[in-house]
C-alpha cells in the first residue's frame, strides 16, 4: 500500500521547488499539493483565524493540488482535513536556505512542523539561491530522493530540517546553528520623504563545525532533527535544584488568601490581648 505524501510550501503553489519535489516524492507514495495562492516567505507559523479560508482545485502538471488563501501551516491544516490518514507531509522546495535561527520564523519549516503537531510527520527542504540564476532542480533530484529514502526509515523523528546546497557532495546529519540573530532594520524613506523601514538580513561568518550552517558552507546536505518541546531542560532543572517553590494554596483565591490570617500570627495575637488585660485587671 502506497503511503500518502502531502506537499506544501511558502513560495507560493506555483513555484518551481513545489512541482520539483512533487516529482521525486511521487516515487515513494500518492502525491497531493496543498499550497498558498501566494507567496507566504517569513510567515512562521501563523493561522488564519480572523477569516474564511478558500480551497480551490488547480492543474498543476500531473498532480492533484490545491490553492489556499492563507499560511503554510493553513494549507496542512486544510490538507490533512480533506485527505484523512497521511503518513508525510513535505514542505519546499524552498527557494532559500533555512538554517539556524532562521527556523524560527521560516513557513517552510511551519508547514512540517504543524504535520508534527497535528500527529504527522514532517520535513522542510530548502535550497540555496542567487540573484542569478535558479536551482538546477534536476541536479538536486538525487540527493532529494535519498533525503527522502533515509527519513522514510526513521519513524521517531516527527520533525526534520533539510538544507540542500547548490553542488552538493553528500549528506550529514546536523545540529542547528544557534547565534545572534542575524535580522536587521534599514531605514528609508518612501517617494513622500516619509520614513518606512525594511527588515532584511547580514550574513553569518565563521559557523560551528557540525551545524547546518556550517555543513552547507561546505557543500553537506544537512538534516537537522527538531522538536516540538522548547523546555530547556538544564535551566529547568538548575531551578528546581535551587529555587524553592512553596506550595499554593487551595479553595481559595489569592486575594482572599493575602487577608486571611496566618495560624502562628493569630496565635500571637491572642496571646498578646490576653497579657493586656490581665495588665488592666491588676491596675
Amino acid at each position: 500500500m502506497k503511503i500518502r505524501i502531502l506537499i506544501s510550501n511558502d513560495d507560493g503553489i506555483y513555484s518551481p521547488g513545489i512541482t520539483a519535489l512533487a516529482k521525486v516524492a511521487s516515487r515513494f507514495g500518492e502525491v497531493r499539493i496543498v499550497a498558498p495562492d501566494v507567496e507566504q516567505s517569513s510567515m512562521g507559523h501563523a493561522i488564519t483565524a480572523s477569516r474564511p479560508l478558500r480551497y480551490k482545485r488547480i492543474r498543476l502538471d500531473d498532480f492533484e493540488a490545491y490553492r489556499v488563501n492563507g499560511t503554510p501551516a493553513d494549507c496542512v491544516a486544510l490538507g490533512t482535513h480533506h485527505w484523512q490518514r497521511i503518513d508525510l507531509v513535505l514542505s519546499g522546495i524552498n527557494l532559500g536556505l533555512n538554517l539556524g535561527n532562521s527556523c524560527w520564523h521560516s513557513g517552510t519549516l511551519a508547514a512540517a512542523k504543524q504535520a508534527a503537531l497535528l500527529g504527522s510527520r514532517g520535513i522542510a527542504i530548502s535550497t540555496a539561491v542567487s540573484d542569478k540564476e535558479e536551482p538546477d532542480f534536476s541536479a538536486l533530484e538525487p540527493y532529494i530522493a535519498k533525503v527522502l529514502d533515509l527519513l522514510l526509515e526513521e519513524k521517531t523523528m516527527p520533525l526534520v530540517n533539510v538544507n540542500v546546497p547548490q553542488k552538493p557532495r553528500g549528506i550529514r546529519w546536523t545540529r542547528q546553528s544557534v547565534r545572534h540573530y542575524d535580522g536587521k532594520v534599514v531605514a528609508s524613506k518612501d517617494p513622500m520623504g516619509r520614513p518606512i523601514y525594511w527588515f532584511t538580513i547580514r550574513p553569518l561568518q565563521g559557523a560551528e563545525e557540525g551545524t547546518d550552517r556550517w555543513a552547507v558552507e561546505h557543500n553537506w546536505v544537512s538534516i537537522t532533527p527538531l522538536r516540538l518541546d522548547l523546555t530547556d531542560e538544564k535551566d529547568l532543572a538548575r531551578a528546581l535544584a535551587l529555587h524553592h517553590t512553596p506550595p499554593i494554596a487551595t479553595g481559595t483565591s489569592g486575594n482572599s488568601q493575602k487577608n486571611k490570617t496566618s495560624p502562628p500570627a493569630a496565635k500571637e495575637r491572642k496571646a498578646t490581648r490576653r497579657t493586656n488585660k490581665k495588665t488592666r485587671n491588676r491596675s
